[in-house]
């Protein structure tokens, strides 16, 4: 068999190094480089195609939300593990939004990252254990927001943004009575009772917390 080739992108030099450590000693995987930032790693992407490309989030120069998605788009068939410290459901979601193929945890790398590899390898997804309650949450926020209608998603993006009742009116052309009613309806359908916990639900799906 072939061995599974994997690209290192941290900016963090020594725990890449590290990583390099772990996965070098493990039959069949093999390191085939590191970069330290998002412009670095599609400059290699240009000469050199890994079967899987581990990726921090916090990336100088381009972020990895940013070269994940061009990644995707380029090399649809290289692998994406995210290695992050990030727990929200806001970055959970961003990230299998555009199409990676796993997200681990940094506190959890030593322990999960040759399960998380195989698991990719296999063609499966793979998520860090203590974050299965935040994709379940993610899943049944998902269906929620199905029911949403298009105006009220709109809504629901703007109060997001702190905007006050009589901007989401003016932005929205539309009257202090039409926007109340659809506050009560996604409150409803959401069932979210407060403006604040509105806010910071709309901010943690639009990535923005």
């Amino acid at each position: 068999m072939e061995p599974y080739r994997i690209l290192l992108a941290d900016d963090h030099v020594l725990f890449r190094e590290a990583m390099r450590k772990a996965i070098g000693d493990t039959k069949g995987l093999v390191v085939v480089g590191g970069v330290d930032d998002g412009l670095e790693l599609m400059e290699f992407l240009k000469h050199t195609h890994p079967d899987l490309i581990i990726l921090d989030l916090t990336m100088p120069n381009l972020s990895g939300l940013e070269v994940a998605r061009e990644i995707k788009e380029l090399y649809p068939e290289i692998k994406i593990l995210i290695l992050s410290m990030h727990k929200s459901k806001g970055c959970l979601r961003a990230a299998f939004w555009v199409g990676v193929n796993g997200y681990l945890l940094k506190e959890d790398a030593f322990q999960d990252l040759k399960s998380a590899i195989e698991t990719i390898r296999n063609g499966n997804k793979y998520i860090s254990p203590r974050l299965t309650n935040q994709m379940s949450n993610i899943y049944l926020q998902e269906k929620a927001e199905e029911r949403l209608t298009k105006q009220e998603n709109t809504v629901l993006s703007l109060i997001a943004e702190y905007l006050t009742d009589e901007e989401i009116c003016d932005r929205l052309f539309i009257s202090i009575g039409t926007f109340r009613n659809h506050l009560v309806s996604i409150k409803n359908k959401l069932n979210i009772k407060t403006r604040p916990h509105l806010i910071k639900y709309g901010r943690e799906i639009e990535g923005l917390d």
